[in-house]
């Protein structure tokens, strides 16, 4: 039975509106039409609950998006909806702090390894710029060594093939280093000897560290004077409450969360050791809705969820069962594909030889998943709590009918021929 053609009348109505009064047209790059297959995907989304989402033209969707990782429990998840709702009715920002602020700071110092203090920002380009800040304060140095993605901000933006617009200099000050490779990141520390301020890096995402790599980064930050900075963006309340420094048990200097840590409401924090905090009396790090009363509203919620329910360990569950279903799906259809990663963040990607028909594959996939009911990233996706084994399952049929379509598109060998709509484009990858 051939699956009906989604409509996007609306959705494409309203992109186009959009274009004529958003730059970009979305708030944030991935999130951009031309992330995904345009006209054959919905482009604006109206409502979710749970683990689905409702276009604008009232399709309905299994995501695994999830507001780029943001949202770990669930769209409208009842616990934090309704801390929301209180805190909305007693005021959402004030003149002085909130005791919400110390709640929530207190929250993360008793769950996250390197906390022993916290400071609060909106985005996670600012909570990174801040603990940048905060290492080249206390070394007295000015470069620092990077590994993965890190925001939107002067500092690491320099680095990416959107850097007009920021002063060229700023790249002497930046430098970076390959994920498993401890003697590209010696040769950076060499490079800038004495001049190192902070490593930065994602502890994990697509592969798994290597045996010791991650101790080794943080010996030689240490060995050369440097700070070691976890961004727990993504990893943090994924892969453990505490993300990746307590998954893997090494514990950096400073950290950065985000995302998931208040359900996908706009918060982040950078925390890190006692005797870093003092530099906040000299380092200008300031906010007027850091203290953002919803938000930390909604941060506590999740915590406390975090703490009575088995949220952790749902996501690697309901991911795995997704990844071995996926191999089983793989092996049904003969598509030269793979689910790979970490149960909790996993990717798929397609093992033609051929790259371009790689890339015209994967843009088939998500058109035919997206057609059958289920949204996918291109770059990686997500689990959520609200995820269920039927979710899971009914998601796996999708890909299943939609790898058939691509085994039938690449035996005749009219892949492009099938889209669509006009296939995604990649901004840049990740180092």
């Amino acid at each position: 039975m051939t699956t009906p053609r989604r409509r996007f009348d609306r959705s494409m109505a309203m992109l186009a509106r959009a274009r004529r009064s958003i730059p970009g047209a979305a708030q944030t790059i991935s999130k951009g039409a031309d992330m995904f297959v345009e006209g054959a995907y919905p482009a604006f989304l109206e409502r979710g609950r749970g683990c689905r989402v409702w276009d604008v033209d009232g399709g309905e969707y299994i995501d695994y998006i999830l507001g780029l990782a943001s949202i770990t429990l669930g769209y409208a998840y009842p616990a934090v909806t309704e801390a929301v709702a209180r805190q909305l009715a007693e005021g959402s920002i004030f003149s002085l702090p909130h005791p919400l602020e110390v709640e929530v700071a207190e929250r993360l110092i008793e769950v996250i390894p390197c906390a022993e203090w916290a400071r609060f920002l909106k985005t996670g380009s600012e909570a990174n710029s801040a603990a940048i800040r905060i290492a080249r304060a206390h070394t007295g140095r000015d470069v620092v060594l990077y590994c993965g993605y890190h925001g939107w901000t002067d500092w690491y933006a320099i680095t990416t093939p959107r850097f007009k617009g920021i002063p060229k200099d700023f790249a002497r000050f930046v430098a970076p280093f390959n994920y498993n490779d401890l003697p590209s990141l010696e040769r950076a520390m060499d490079e800038h000897y004495g001049n190192v301020a902070a490593v930065i890096m994602e502890g994990a995402l697509i592969d798994a560290p290597a045996l010791g790599f991650l101790e080794a980064v943080k010996k030689a930050a240490h060995d050369h004077g440097a700070l070691l900075i976890f961004d727990e963006i993504v990893t943090g309340f994924r892969w453990a409450i505490g993300g990746a420094q307590e998954y893997f048990g090494v514990v950096p200097d400073l950290a950065t969360f985000g995302k998931g840590m208040a359900n996908g409401l706009p918060l982040s924090a950078i925390v890190g050791r006692a005797d870093l905090a003092g530099q906040f009396e000299e380092v200008f790090v300031s906010s007027t809705f850091g203290g953002d009363t919803l938000a930390l509203a909604a941060a506590r919620a999740t915590i406390d969820e975090y703490r009575r329910q088995p949220v952790i360990a749902h996501l690697w569950a309901a991911g795995k069962r997704f990844q071995e279903g996926f191999k089983r799906v793989v092996g049904r259809t003969g598509v030269p594909a793979e689910c790979i990663g970490f149960p909790v963040h996993p990717k798929i990607v397609f093992r033609h030889a051929n790259n371009k028909t790689n890339y015209e594959v994967m843009n088939l996939f998500l058109q035919e998943t997206a057609r059958r009911g289920v949204i996918f990233h291109f770059a990686g996706f997500n689990i959520s709590f609200s995820h269920s084994d039927a979710d899971v399952d009914e998601s796996l049929e999708a890909c299943e009918a939609a790898l058939r379509v691509v085994g039938e598109a690449l035996a005749d060998g009219r892949v492009a021929e099938r889209l669509e709509g006009r296939p995604y484009r990649e901004v840049f990858k990740r180092s």
